[in-house]
C-alpha cells in the first residue's frame, strides 16, 4: 500500500518530515477493522511527534490520528461493524496511524460517519470530538442538560477542539458558552461554532470576563494556558473546575485551594494507551456525535481542504497547522481522492 511517513525528526520543514513509501498492507487482529482510508486531518500531535520523536529504523514511521473510510475486512471477534460500513475514528497513539491507503484500528475506538458528510469533512470530527466530549462530561463534569445559570470559558475557541467544544456544550448542556478569539476571522468563526460570547485572549482575561459580569464555573484551557492561568484563578468561581489539553511548564496548583478547584488534564489516548475497561465509550461518544451531525445539531470543523493525500498536500497541512493561525481543521482526501 501507500502511505506517507517521517523519516527524519525536526520541523515540518525539513526534507525527510513527510515522505511517501509503499509498506506492506496492515493485517487485523481479532477485535480490529482493515479501513480504506478516504479522508484525513491533521492535528497539532502530528507536528509535534515529528519534532520530538526519532523514527524507528527501518521504514519511515506512518503518523495520523484522524481518519475516516470503509471497511474492507474485520477481525475474528468484531461485533459492531462489517465490511462495506462507512466509519470514522482517531485511532491509537502507538500503533500507525491514517496517512496510508489502509489502516487497522480497534473497532470500540470507532464510530460510524455521519450520512451527511463526505470523508474528509467526516475525518475533521473524530480526534476533537473525543477530546471535547471527554473533557466537557468527564473532566469537567458537567450533565448532558445540565449546567443551568453557569458558564463555560473555552480558550482557544477557534482550533479543532475549541470549535467542537462549543458546539457539544450548546447542544448538549445549558451552559452559557464563552470563546477566546482575538482576530476578526477567529471572532466571526467562533460565533458561526455558537459561541453566546466571545472575549480577546490577547487582554487580560479576567478582566475581560469581569467587563461582561461573567464568572464562570468551568473553563477549557486549550493552548497557552501559562499565560493565562493566573487570571483563570482569579476569575473562576469557588469550587469550579479546570481542564485543559496543552502542556504548560510554569503551572503552579497551590493557589487551587483556597477555591477549592478541581484540575485536570484530558488526553484523547489514554483509554486506548492504557486499554481501559471502559474503551468502548469512545465508539459511543462518536455514534452520538454522527447522530448529532444528520440531525444538524452539530456542524463539521473541517476550513481547509487541501486535495488528495501527497508528500506535498500534507507536508501544507501540517505547516499551516503548526502556524498558529490555523481555524478549525485542515483536511484532505485519501489518496486517489474522496
Amino acid at each position: 500500500m501507500k502511505a506517507l511517513g517521517y523519516s527524519e525528526q525536526g520541523p515540518v520543514t525539513v526534507a525527510g518530515s513527510v515522505v511517501e513509501f509503499t509498506a506492506a498492507d496492515p493485517q487485523p487482529g481479532p477485535n480490529d477493522l482493515l479501513v480504506e482510508v478516504r479522508g484525513v486531518s491533521v492535528n497539532p500531535v502530528d507536528f509535534k511527534v515529528r519534532a520530538n520523536r526519532p523514527p524507528p529504523e527501518g521504514d519511515p514511521k506512518i503518523l495520523g490520528w484522524d481518519a475516516a473510510g470503509v471497511v474492507k475486512a474485520v477481525g475474528s471477534d468484531v461485533t459492531l461493524f462489517k465490511v462495506g460500513d462507512e466509519v470514522m475514528y482517531a485511532g491509537e497513539f502507538t500503533r500507525d496511524g491514517s496517512n496510508a491507503e489502509l489502516q487497522c484500528v480497534d473497532e470500540r475506538l470507532v464510530g460510524r460517519k455521519p450520512s451527511t458528510l463526505g470523508f474528509a469533512d467526516a475525518a475533521a470530527l473524530p480526534l476533537t470530538s473525543i477530546t471535547a466530549w471527554e473533557m466537557l462530561f468527564e473532566s469537567l463534569r458537567v450533565d448532558e442538560g445540565g449546567g443551568e445559570g453557569e458558564a463555560l470559558l473555552i480558550i482557544g475557541g477557534a482550533g479543532g477542539v475549541g470549535s467542537i467544544l462549543i458546539q457539544l456544550a450548546k447542544a448538549l448542556t445549558k451552559l452559557t458558552v464563552v470563546a477566546t478569539a482575538s482576530r476578526p476571522d477567529t471572532i466571526d468563526w467562533v460565533t458561526k461554532m455558537g459561541a453566546d460570547h466571545v472575549v480577546n485572549h490577547r487582554n487580560n482575561l479576567a478582566e475581560e470576563m469581569s467587563g461582561l459580569g461573567i464568572a464562570p464555573k468551568y473553563v477549557a484551557t486549550l493552548t497557552n494556558t501559562d499565560d493565562h492561568f493566573d487570571a483563570i484563578v482569579e476569575m473562576i468561581k469557588p469550587r469550579g473546575h479546570i481542564a485543559m489539553i496543552d502542556d504548560p511548564q510554569n503551572v503552579a496548583i497551590g493557589p487551587l485551594k483556597m477555591k477549592a478547584l478541581t484540575f485536570s488534564w484530558e488526553f484523547m489516548f489514554a483509554r486506548s494507551l492504557h486499554k481501559a475497561d471502559d474503551i468502548i465509550e469512545q465508539h459511543k461518544l462518536l455514534n452520538r456525535v454522527a447522530d448529532l451531525v444528520d440531525q444538524g445539531e452539530v456542524v463539521s470543523t473541517a476550513n481547509k481542504t487541501l486535495g488528495a493525500l501527497s508528500e506535498d498536500t500534507l507536508r501544507e497541512a501540517l505547516e499551516h497547522q503548526s502556524s498558529g493561525s490555523a481555524i478549525g481543521k485542515t483536511v484532505l482526501d485519501g489518496f486517489s481522492g474522496a
